[in-house]
This record gives structure tokens, C-alpha cells and sequence, in this order.
């Protein structure tokens, strides 16, 4: 009798390795794809945010008929040390903010952080111990303390606020204490903020203490503050003669990952205030989006500077901080004399290509990489930009003026 066997075929090993195989082949075709679209929600959930402060800027704008200040706050009423020492600006102080506050905090109730804004626009005690009980340095002001020295543990300043932050920069944590991925423009020149003994004077003047002003330095340093924002400049949109389409008023920057990233950590030039700022042969040969180790950011060789690096403080009215200038293209190396000076602070992003900008009008643009930016040799505040004078930086300084009467005819 015959009988028939059935035989259940299975997989050979060959036949395995071929399936693997080719799953392998369809993940690596779609794994990019799949990214690409991840960057393209972030990048859209980045420039929502942008949309949003342009909002809230204008809305700011419309209930007090004038823009929110880069360097606003309280003040003593005296300096703190000699006329001639900056350095009280920046002293550990607790009992007012010496006029260094950034224009985000006057925004804070108009995107959506009125709780935030009740903290900040009150006194506040801040229980750091925990035994409720006010002991010395846990009651601040109204305004709160120096966003950057004073105030340890005043909570507003280490808050980390959504709307600031894109999506697609992976800072987070320490040193850092509360960062932006957003800043303000303050034009086209390096010379917008006091820098220095000598160039003090517009700190001093208008700013902390405003009735010294040697050799009217200070009238000097805000003739340079040619954007919509300046160091203790109170703005409005009827200054933009430009027109608010044509000019910036805020956008992009990188937060500083610790690693000597060009766009992220300044190279140090002293004085680069009041001189020629060139650091375009420092970074590496080997690897061009990173600085030579002997022209690290000075955050990193100086400890005390730590938390004074870009972007790491929202709350901060330093161009470091909070500011750019419309210098380099988007994503170009940044340089200043330190984390407290001004320079040529560019706009930046992760995003492939270029970075978010607000437009005065509210509208949200994306400048590439390539934008004409001009003859990038002239840096010299002596020589260079000043009152009424068209922007040598082509139509990438055009836009971050507000008053120079250059015509834009070019799609940006």
C-alpha cells in the first residue's frame, strides 16, 4: 500500500537573508523620508512660534503705541561704583535689574505667560530652602533681580518657555538658564551696544545712569543702532521709514551646544567693538563649522562666563543673549570680544539652509544661506555704517535697518 507523504517546505537560509536584505534596503530609503519629514513639522512648528511673537509684538504695540525695550527695567538711581567702571552694570545685584532686561519679558503676557508676567511684575519670594521662612536672597522686586548676575534661584529667569524654543535645536539643561531660539534685530552695525570703560556711555546714559555720557560716546553708539530694536532705544513702527515689510524685526539664532560650533560660540577679538571684526580664518580647516581650539569661545576657557553663552538666557538684553545684527549671511560665524560685547552676531537655525525672520509687518520669511549680503570687508564703525548712510551689507543689511531709505527690489 502506498502511502503519500506531505513535506512542509520552510524558509532556506539564502531565501532569510534575501528578505532581510531588501527590508534593509526599503528602511534605508525610507529612514530619510521619514526625517525629512520630522524637520519639515519642526520646522513649521518653528516658525508658528515666530508667528506668534509677531503677534504678540504687535498686539504690545497697539495697547501702549510703542515697541517692548532691548535693555528695559529698574535701576538704583546711582551707579554702583565709580563713573568711570562699567562693571557695576554687571554686579551680583538683587535689588533691581539695572536696566538689562530684555524686550521678551514685556512680552511675556501677550504670548499666552500672563502667570509668568504676575511672577516678574511683583515682588516675589522664592522658598529656595524650603523652611517658609523669608531669608536673605529668596524676596525679590518687582522686575526681578540682574537677569544675568543676580537672583540664583528667582524662577522666572530660569523658566524654560516653550514659545522660545525650537523644535529643532537640541539644547537643553544646564548652563543654560532659560533659553531662546528667537532674538531681536539690532541692525546692521557691530557698534549697538556699550562696550568697554570708554564705549560705557550708553549703558550709563539712558540706560543704568543716565546723566554721564564722556566725550558723548553715547550719542556715538546710537547713531549705530540703525534696526527696529537697540540697547535702551524706545522704538515704535512709525520710526521703520523703511516700511514694516521691509524691515526685520526679529529672528533665529542657535543655542550653544559646547561645542565650539562657529554660528553658536564668539571668537574672541578684543575691543571688537570699536575695530575691524574679521575672524573668517579661524575655524577649523579640518572641520570649517567649528572654531581652532586657540580661538574657543572664551565661555569655555572662562568658568564665570559659563552661562553667558548664545541664547542661554531669555531673559538677558545682551546681543550674546537676545540680539543679531544684519552683518553675515544667516548661519555665519559669529565674533566679539566676550559674551558681554557686541559683534557680529548673526541670524541662525537648524534648519537646512537658512533661518526664520519676523518681518515688522508680522509677516514670517525664510532668508537663505545665500542672501546678498554685500561687501562683507567693511566693518569699521568708523567708516562704515552711521546715520543715513545706505547699508553696505546689500539686501541683507537693507532689511535690518529701519531708516536708511534703501529701495528693496529683490524677492527674498
Amino acid at each position: 500500500m502506498n502511502k503519500n507523504f506531505s513535506k512542509t517546505r520552510g524558509f532556506t537560509l539564502v531565501e532569510l537573508l534575501v528578505v532581510i536584505a531588501i527590508i534593509g534596503v526599503l528602511v534605508g530609503l525610507l529612514l530619510p523620508a521619514v526625517q525629512a519629514a520630522r524637520e519639515a513639522a519642526r520646522r513649521m512648528s518653528c516658525s508658528n512660534n515666530v508667528k506668534q511673537l509677531g503677534l504678540a509684538l504687535h498686539n504690545y504695540h497697539s495697547a501702549f503705541n510703542q515697541l517692548t525695550m532691548q535693555g528695559t527695567g529698574t535701576k538704583s538711581g546711582t551707579p554702583d561704583g565709580p563713573l568711570t567702571d562699567v562693571a557695576h552694570i554687571y554686579a551680583a545685584v538683587n535689588a533691581h535689574n539695572s536696566m538689562q532686561l530684555s524686550a521678551m519679558v514685556g512680552l511675556t503676557p501677550f504670548f499666552e505667560q500672563q502667570a509668568l508676567w504676575e511672577q516678574i511684575s511683583n515682588p516675589l519670594w522664592v522658598d529656595a530652602n524650603g523652611n517658609g521662612t523669608i531669608d536673605a536672597g529668596e524676596q525679590y522686586p518687582a522686575m526681578g533681580p540682574h537677569p544675568l548676575t543676580g537672583g540664583v534661584v528667582y524662577t522666572p529667569w530660569l523658566t524654560e518657555i516653550a514659545t522660545l524654543r525650537c523644535p529643532s535645536d537640541p539644547g537643553t539643561g544646564l548652563p543654560a538658564k532659560g533659553r531662546s531660539n528667537y532674538a531681536f534685530c539690532l541692525g546692521d552695525s557691530q557698534r549697538t551696544e556699550a562696550s568697554g570703560a570708554r564705549n560705557a556711555a550708553l549703558e550709563l546714559n539712558g540706560g543704568h545712569f543716565d546723566t554721564w555720557d564722556p566725550d558723548g560716546f553715547a550719542v556715538n553708539a546710537r547713531s549705530a543702532q540703525r534696526g527696529m530694536f537697540g540697547k535702551h532705544y524706545q522704538g515704535g513702527f512709525r520710526d521703520c521709514l523703511d516700511g514694516l515689510s521691509n524691515t526685520i524685526a526679529m529672528g533665529e539664532i542657535v543655542t550653544y551646544l559646547g561645542d565650539r560650533d562657529v554660528r553658536s560660540s564668539a571668537a574672541n577679538r578684543a575691543n571688537s567693538h570699536l575695530h575691524v571684526v574679521n575672524c573668517d580664518d579661524d575655524p577649523d580647516p579640518l572641520r570649517p563649522r567649528f572654531w581652532k581650539p586657540q580661538v574657543e569661545v572664551p565661555v569655555d576657557v572662562d568658568t564665570t562666563r559659563t552661562r553667558e553663552a548664545r541664547g542661554y538666557q531669555w531673559a538677558v538684553a545682551n546681543m550674546m543673549q537676545t540680539g543679531f545684527v544684519t552683518i553675515k549671511p544667516p548661519n555665519s560665524l559669529i565674533c566679539s570680544g566676550n559674551a558681554r560685547q557686541a559683534g557680529v552676531f548673526g541670524a541662525s537655525s537648524n534648519h537646512q539652509g537658512g533661518a526664520h525672520v519676523l518681518m515688522g509687518d508680522g509677516a514670517v520669511k525664510f532668508i537663505t544661506d545665500s542672501i546678498e549680503a554685500g561687501n562683507q570687508q567693511q566693518r569699521n564703525v568708523t567708516t562704515g555704517t552711521g546715520p543715513g548712510v545706505i547699508s553696505p551689507y546689500g539686501l541683507w543689511g537693507s532689511l535690518g535697518t529701519r531708516a536708511s531709505k534703501e529701495v528693496i527690489d529683490e524677492e527674498f
